[in-house]
């Protein structure tokens, strides 16, 4: 072979590695592990935070009753169903009354004996009276007799004994008439006790409402309290609201809600914070509190879910940034901070926060972040102060 021919072959050679080196260069520097991490960057803006409070609740009714008897008894019958609007003071249901009636009758029949008794009573005090006033009349006029010794002393001692029995039986025939209006009081409370109870049985509607439940038929046996009917008032319907313990701040009486039903999506209901719970669930974590409806909307089922959100008082001027943007370096939250190509970590303080992502920070360091400042929202990989990076429109993954 030529002298020519072997340099050129080598300087083939030499440049085919040169060139697979470059290759294999260029590779790590632009996708291997020496290549500069992609991220996506945002703007620092200036502004108002308006914070929000989501929760997930069901609706309940504020008043409804439970309409049951007040006594053990059988069921003789329902005059309502599920649904059916009732006014105040309407016949629900009713229930056996057994022997009510007859006892009933039975005191009404002890009532007049007792009157008769006292009737009888009054003709022995009566009696009793004329008694005593014929024999007082008697022993006055002894005593008179006496003084001028027309009568003996033993006359005198048997009008006085006279005087001693008629008031004896006076006493007796008060104490007579006493007794039977004691029994015809007792009698007539038994006898009202018993109509009282008798007019429990039937059983009407305390208030205007709806029937929710029917929950005995004619014939069943129910005992004291449990409930026949159940009542709800329409107009009192409410969101049974809760919220996790760590994003209630603020929640308030009073706070304007916006509430989206399941049954009707796309719709949103307007409403307040009508009472907050002062006990909070321990099990769920949750806080609870009841939103009532501006104009309760018609045709909604208690039981349905109900997504609520709550808006707050909007916040003082300040520095925002998307919530994604926060980043955890050695212990301190804060941004990566994009200026001259170089990254520069910034520690924050973070305030409040609206449901759509942004928040509200505070530099630790005066003047370390100010409106308009580059700062990092997503990265492919985690950041140093001296990683290469390299900017781009959006990151394969992350959020839009």
């Amino acid at each position: 072979m030529k002298p020519s021919a072997n340099i050129q072959r080598r300087f083939l050679l030499g440049a085919m590695a040169l060139a697979l080196l470059g290759a294999l260069a260029w590779v790590a520097l632009r996708t291997g592990p020496l290549a500069p991490v992609n991220v996506q960057t945002t703007q620092v803006t200036q502004g108002r935070v308006s914070p929000e409070v989501f929760g997930i609740g069901q609706v309940e009714a504020r008043r409804s009753w439970m309409v049951g008897p007040t006594t053990p008894g059988r069921v003789l019958a329902v005059k309502v169903d599920v649904g059916d609007v009732v006014a105040p003071g309407q016949a629900l249901a009713e229930m056996d009354a057994v022997d009510l009636d007859q006892r009933l009758a039975a005191l009404d029949a002890s009532l007049a004996r007792g009157q008769s008794g006292r009737a009888a009573a009054q003709a022995q005090l009566a009696d009793a009276q004329a008694k005593h006033a014929l024999a007082q009349a008697n022993l006055k006029r002894n005593e008179d007799l006496a003084r001028q010794n027309f009568i003996s002393a033993g006359a005198l001692e048997a009008r006085t004994q006279e005087m001693a029995s008629a008031n004896a039986g006076l006493q007796s025939a008060m104490a007579n008439l006493d007794a039977t209006a004691q029994d015809i009081n007792r009698i007539r409370a038994e006898r009202a006790a018993l109509a009282e109870q008798r007019g429990s049985l039937k059983l009407v509607a305390p208030a205007a409402a709806i029937v929710s439940s029917r929950d005995a038929e004619a014939g069943s046996t129910v005992v004291a309290g449990q409930a026949v009917v159940k009542l709800i008032d329409p107009s009192s319907l409410w969101v049974k609201l809760r919220v996790d313990q760590g994003r209630s701040a603020g929640l308030a009486p009073g706070l304007v809600a916006r509430i989206a039903l399941r049954s009707r999506p796309g719709e949103s209901f307007a409403g307040k914070v009508a009472r907050v719970e002062p006990l909070a669930d321990a099990v769920t974590e949750e806080r609870l509190a009841q939103v009532a409806f501006d104009v309760v909307p018609p045709g909604i089922s208690v039981g349905e879910m109900a997504e609520v959100t709550l808006q707050l008082q909007p916040t003082e001027e300040g520095l925002l940034l998307p919530n994604a943007a926060l980043q955890s370096f050695e212990g301190s939250s804060g941004v990566w901070l994009l200026k001259d190509g170089a990254l520069t970590f910034v520690a924050l303080q973070v305030g409040a926060n609206s449901l759509d992502g942004m928040v509200q920070v505070i530099p630790v360091e005066a003047d370390a972040l100010s409106h308009g400042d580059t700062v990092v929202m997503y990265s492919a990989k985690a950041l140093s102060a001296d990683t290469r990076i390299q900017v781009v429109e959006q990151l394969q993954g992350a959020a839009k």
